[in-house]
């Protein structure tokens, strides 16, 4: 790999890296809460409380900064890419369908927020339900696509071929994510930072080391 490939390839890995850290503000401003109510029944406590500002400023940060992760997804393919070139390119299609699926979503937080902080519930309560059927199951189109994208970077890591020892498919999404929410079962009060952008956090975790291999690339 020639020294301009090679700093495209590292100034992808910085841009994924920000859309983490961008998408993972907007998402904190529209989800955090400090009494940690993210998993009592009712779907939406958290939300009680955050103000339509925080949640305007939430959701425009986030959105405008979730395109960015495709970037980032093209960086993770070329690392991927010399295990097996189709295979790092069906992941890099799954995350990035995912990934704009995601940013729909985002964009629908503060709407339910609003609803959510509404002065009579009660009355909207149907406006809720329609959200959740039209908004929530898209989530799981993400969900699914980051747990498609996490068995194929495992596969092509172990592999030994691609550019990340072996070792960093310990990194993958799924298991970080999982870190966070083990995280908030041991200890709440570091896991309600983590539970509201554990996703966020698991790609900026992989972003940092694959920028760090992506620098000692030879050729």
């Amino acid at each position: 790999m020639g020294i301009d490939n090679r700093q495209q390839l590292v100034i992808a890995g910085v841009i994924g890296l920000i859309a983490a850290v961008l998408v993972g503000a907007g998402e904190f401003l529209l989800h955090f809460d400090p009494l940690g109510r993210f998993g009592e029944a009712g779907g939406y406590a958290f939300m009680q409380g955050i103000d339509a500002g925080r949640a305007s400023v939430g959701h425009f940060i986030g959105v405008l900064a979730a395109p960015l992760y495709i970037i980032g997804f093209w960086h993770i393919m070329k690392m991927l890419e010399p295990a097996n070139r189709m295979a790092s390119r069906i992941a890099f299609a799954i995350m990035s369908y995912g990934i704009i699926i995601g940013a729909v979503w985002i964009g629908s937080r503060s709407s339910v927020s609003g609803l959510i902080n509404f002065s009579d519930v009660s009355s909207v309560s149907s406006l809720i339900a329609a959200y959740e059927l039209r908004y929530e199951n898209l989530l799981q189109i993400t969900r699914l696509a980051v747990l498609g994208f996490s068995v194929i970077f495992v596969w092509l890591v172990f592999s030994g071929r691609s550019h990340y020892p072996r070792w960093v498919a310990g990194l993958n999404p799924i298991l970080l994510i999982l870190v966070s929410f083990a995280i908030w079962a041991v200890a709440p009060a570091v896991g309600i930072y983590l539970m509201p952008i554990a996703l966020n956090v698991a790609f900026a975790v992989l972003f940092v080391f694959s920028i760090f291999y992506s620098k000692s690339i030879k050729g």
